[in-house]
């Protein structure tokens, strides 16, 4: 079927030159418009990169600050126990 469509194609007469340029125009801006959407995509996925990695920078650093949190809270914790301002008042050691 192809072979047969070329040699109709072969037969008509060719295209007058401002035709074949007008196509060639319009060949031309669709491929800068997928040239054009190709960059976007790429720029997109870098972005998209880039935004994981932050992410996962991110949680790490969460990680590391929930830790410090707990070790801070539990010396704060054992200061507190060990110092006797913190300490529950009972009537009996209440001084006037």
């Amino acid at each position: 079927a192809e072979y047969l469509s070329s040699k109709v194609e072969r037969a008509r007469p060719t295209m007058m030159n401002a035709d074949m340029d007008a196509v060639e125009a319009e060949n031309q801006v669709e491929l800068e418009e997928k040239t054009r959407l190709i960059n976007q995509v790429l720029e997109l996925q870098h972005t998209l990169e880039d935004l994981s990695a932050r992410v996962d920078a991110v949680k790490e650093e969460n990680l590391k600050l929930k830790s410090e949190n707990q070790v801070l809270g539990q010396y704060i914790e054992n200061l507190m126990s060990a110092s006797s301002v913190f300490q529950t008042t009972d009537t009996k050691s209440k001084r006037k």
